[in-house]
């Protein structure tokens, strides 16, 4: 069975009935990565104009009089909406569909015909697979490499073809059609049931496919090939956008490239000139630091050891610093008979910390710090470090280590 939407990827809207509407359950993803549970009904329609997902291409979403569908799936012949309101069975509804959605679907999935069908016939590059992403898409090329020259001649004639105005049309045929061994696909679903969707591109390409497509080749404006990359299995992924997604893309370039404009003082052809410039000094300027940081940390503890009347504690926070920084001073200072407390980063949140000194006081410290510091570390040997999460605590921290101690001096 063909939906109403395959009939006609340009209806937006369509007058249908309600066959029924069963209690369910969508987990939908918030995208922060956790899982949600919806509590709603599936609803199937005597007809639908909102595609379920299926052939690569995402499902849409729109409204079911005023209801909105969160998920269309396919079952067999019946197209599953989700809804989170109850539709009385015989109700006559107007399901609208969300055609912004809608037509970018269709422009990617053209557009990944074309690029199929043209790495095909210049390279004999077969696609075993494709995604359409949110943002831009891939096409999974059974081949170690594409190079740069063959992704510009691929583009190329994408946008030669869309320039000449093909006409993309949609013919419907028995699976026991002549026909359906030629044409190219990568199988039918198994639940699949009737008969077959051809999308000719003319003279261009035919292929089985399910999903919503342009009628001419025109409305996908302009495809832009992004890069490569190495895919699974010795395979290559193209990444493409297409039509709007172009535009769109076209307009964030342009602001990233007038904010940098600004920023470099300097045109857009000296950017990447000026940003190596940027990172090599930066780079230079890092390396002298982590050099003044060890002598200095030289320094702290050379001047702690020549102090006439020394603490058993040292206890020392610097804003800038590292593991390193901290493990010279402990090495410098020596820790057979002092213990030494060392902390960076920012005194109010987050750094790094080290415990150095007895092992037998260390050994009983090191976790009790770590605690105070709401970090995790570990130690041995007479030495405890790691990561604190309240370096607001460090006070706490220090007078432990100084009750410990003196403690330890009066017995």
């Amino acid at each position: 069975m063909a939906f109403y939407c395959q009939k006609d990827s340009y209806a937006i809207e369509l007058s249908t009935e309600v066959v029924s509407c069963t209690p369910a359950k969508l987990q939908t993803d918030n995208g922060g990565g956790k899982k949600e549970t919806l509590s709603g009904y599936n609803v199937t329609l005597t007809d639908t104009v909102l595609f379920p997902e299926g052939g690569g291409q995402p499902d849409d979403r729109g409204l079911i009089g005023e209801t909105h569908v969160l998920r269309v799936t396919r079952r067999g012949p019946e197209a599953i909406h989700f809804v989170t309101s109850p539709l009385e069975p015989g109700t006559q509804v107007l399901v609208k569909v969300d055609w912004q959605r809608r037509f970018d679907h269709m422009q990617q999935h053209s557009g990944q015909h074309l690029i199929t069908a043209i790495a095909d016939s210049l390279y004999g590059y077969k696609t075993t697979s494709w995604e359409l992403g949110r943002q831009r898409s891939t096409i999974e090329l059974d081949t170690p490499a594409v190079t740069a020259q063959q992704a510009d001649a691929i583009e190329g004639e994408a946008n030669r073809l869309i320039r000449q105005h093909v006409p993309v049309t949609v013919r419907i045929i028995g699976i026991d059609d002549p026909e359906f061994d030629q044409v190219r696909s990568r199988g039918l679903p198994d639940d699949h049931a009737g008969p077959v969707r051809i999308i000719d591109m003319e003279g261009v390409d035919a292929n089985m496919c399910c999903g919503t497509h342009v009628a001419n080749l025109s409305d996908l404006q302009a495809v832009k090939i992004l890069g490569m990359e190495k895919g699974k299995k010795n395979k290559t992924n193209l990444i493409f956008i297409v039509g709007e997604r172009l535009l769109q893309y076209a307009t964030r370039s342009y602001a990233t490239e007038r904010s940098l404009t600004a920023l470099l003082k300097n045109g857009p052809e000296q950017h990447v000139e000026a940003v190596d410039k940027l990172q090599k000094s930066v780079k230079m300027l890092q390396k002298n630091n982590l050099s003044l940081l060890r002598d200095l940390a030289v320094l702290i503890a050379s001047d702690f050891k020549n102090h006439p009347d020394r603490a058993k504690v040292f206890s020392l926070h610097r804003k800038e610093g590292d593991n390193e920084f901290m493990n010279i001073i402990a090495n410098e200072i020596g820790t057979e008979d002092t213990v030494v407390f060392l902390t960076v980063g920012d005194e109010k949140t987050s750094g790094l910390f080290l415990l150095a000194g007895p092992p037998r006081i260390v050994d009983d410290l090191g976790p009790r710090v770590c605690k105070i510091l709401d970090g995790k570390g570990a130690g041995k040997g007479g030495r405890f470090q790691g990561k604190a999460n309240k370096m607001s605590q460090r006070g706490e921290a220090e007078r432990l280590l100084q009750e410990v101690t003196s403690t330890e001096s009066e017995q």
